[in-house]
């Protein structure tokens, strides 16, 4: 007698985990970005997202082929190297009502797109901005990136002596409203941050430390998998219930920080650090550059605001995407241009 097929567990809005799977990936077994991506398909089935209704974007590097590995039923466009956060831009004026993720490399956002990072953060644009980091051009044989430790050392023997640029430190003094770092191979810790990322509205930074298992895995590297487990120290621990969950939290009682989500859905930071406040910017800001003093790598959730207006808000969009509105709304009319003209002669 033949066994009846097992029903596929559904979410939320009656879509098996399958539809938000993409291709399979062609990185090296045991790179800490397929788990980044495994991760995210996790986040957003959970949340129920259409993965219709998501824009893919991403730059030039290992990392950046990431997107084909998750949800192949999104819109997706791959940029030239480092210039994601213009490619990404244009595409939330044309559309914001999509749900926009972008995955960027160290090199490709804190080197040759720098520039045009920066200026995402200030804009408080409202997409995931994901940077998978593992300290070296992955695609270039393994140099040190901008993001690579001082004194840290390649697999030929080669000591870094150039201080790191820390992503976390400079999007959250230059206007990111939800910023945090994790390790690809904590899951518990990444995939509540990026289902409070899906919820947020605004630009999230994660920037994630993701090993990179032929260039920068060995001793010495200190963005290994060895060295992430001995060194994490997490500020937080992260408990996320979305608007549509039973409440629950499924850890121990203690100091409790909770954040009401744009959604309605709730963050919840327990305190593993003392009176340490996640909507306090400057002092995010000094937590995170007293670690670097002392050779610590932080996780967790160091900043959060809800209230900033994002780009969307001050440009006073309407409601309907720009890119669906006829052109008889979208480019002033003959005369307007005219009478522009004649004011400034």
């Amino acid at each position: 007698m033949a066994t009846a097929a097992a029903t596929p567990k559904v979410n939320h809005i009656g879509l098996p985990i399958l539809d938000y799977r993409g291709g399979k990936s062609t990185l090296c077994a045991g790179c800490g970005h397929n788990a980044i991506s495994e991760r995210i398909i996790d986040a957003f089935f959970e949340m129920g997202v259409e993965p219709e209704r998501v824009m893919k974007m991403s730059g030039i590097g290992c990392s950046s082929k990431s997107p084909a590995y998750f949800m192949g039923r999104s819109f997706s466009f791959n940029s030239v190297h480092g210039r994601m956060p213009a490619i990404s831009t244009g595409a939330i004026m044309a559309n914001h009502t999509m749900t926009t993720i972008g995955v960027s490399g160290d090199g490709d956002t804190a080197s040759i797109g720098m520039g045009q990072f920066v200026h995402l953060l200030r804009r408080n644009l409202p997409m995931i901005y994901i940077i998978e980091n593992n300290g070296v051009y992955g695609l270039t044989k393994g140099q040190f990136s901008a993001t690579a430790d001082l004194g840290s050392r390649l697999k030929t023997g080669v000591v870094n002596d150039l201080p790191p640029i820390d992503t976390c430190a400079l999007a959250i003094q230059l206007g990111a409203t939800f910023v945090g770092r994790s390790f690809s191979g904590d899951k518990k810790q990444l995939l509540s941050m990026l289902k409070a990322a899906i919820a947020h509205k605004g630009t999230v930074l994660l920037d994630v430390i993701s090993p990179c298992v032929t260039f920068n895995d060995h001793e010495g590297s200190t963005k290994s998998y060895k060295f992430m487990q001995e060194n994490d120290e997490p500020i937080n621990e992260i408990g996320f219930v979305a608007s549509f969950d039973e409440i629950e939290v499924d850890y121990d009682s203690g100091q409790i920080y909770e954040v009401e989500m744009h959604d309605g859905s709730n963050l919840r930071l327990r305190k593993l650090l003392e009176d340490y406040d996640p909507t306090d910017k400057a002092n995010a800001v000094r937590t995170l550059m007293e670690a670097q003093d002392n050779d610590e790598i932080l996780t967790g959730v160091f900043y959060i605001n809800t209230e900033k207006p994002t780009f969307i808000d001050q440009l006073n969009l309407v409601d309907e995407p720009l890119g669906t509105l006829p052109e008889s709304l979208t480019r002033p009319p003959k005369p307007a241009l005219e009478a522009l003209m004649a004011a400034l002669k």
